[in-house]
């Protein structure tokens, strides 16, 4: 009877799923950061020419959002599904209604946009949640 010969044991080498998953969250969380990042630098700027300040503090924005989101997608699993899901809402709608006012909107409109705005998305992510519970 004929027996199939021996092979060595490959090795496979790729990243895990915790490695792949965090590299998709940095990913995702710096992407966003720079377009945060750009469009606060362009409401500062407010039609006038581009200087160092604007640069610098679209820089510092983009950084800022992307730590905070980068932080949201790390450890915001371990919260329980409501309290995540909050997280990101207010999360949203404090970005967006600070962007909202620095179109020199009213602070009343601008909390309003980021409310309703916060709530859409913190609405967004418990139904996502609670679609996708294990």
């Amino acid at each position: 009877m004929a027996h199939a010969a021996p092979v060595a044991p490959r090795r496979h080498w790729q990243a895990t799923g915790t490695d792949h998953a965090m590299k998709g969250q940095l990913t995702r969380a710096l992407l966003l950061g720079l377009v945060y990042g750009v469009w606060a630098a362009f409401m500062r700027r407010d039609t006038g020419g581009v200087t160092t300040g604007n640069v610098f503090y679209g820089i510092l924005c983009g950084v800022v959002f992307a730590g905070i989101m980068f932080s949201l997608a790390r450890f915001g699993p371990r919260l329980m599904q409501e309290l995540h899901a909050a997280a990101y809402g207010a999360f949203g709608g404090i970005a967006v209604g600070y962007l909202y006012s620095m179109a020199d909107h009213s602070i009343v409109r601008s909390c309003w946009v980021g409310f309703i705005t916060g709530a859409g998305i913190g609405l967004a992510a418990f139904y996502r949640y609670h679609t996708r519970d294990p």
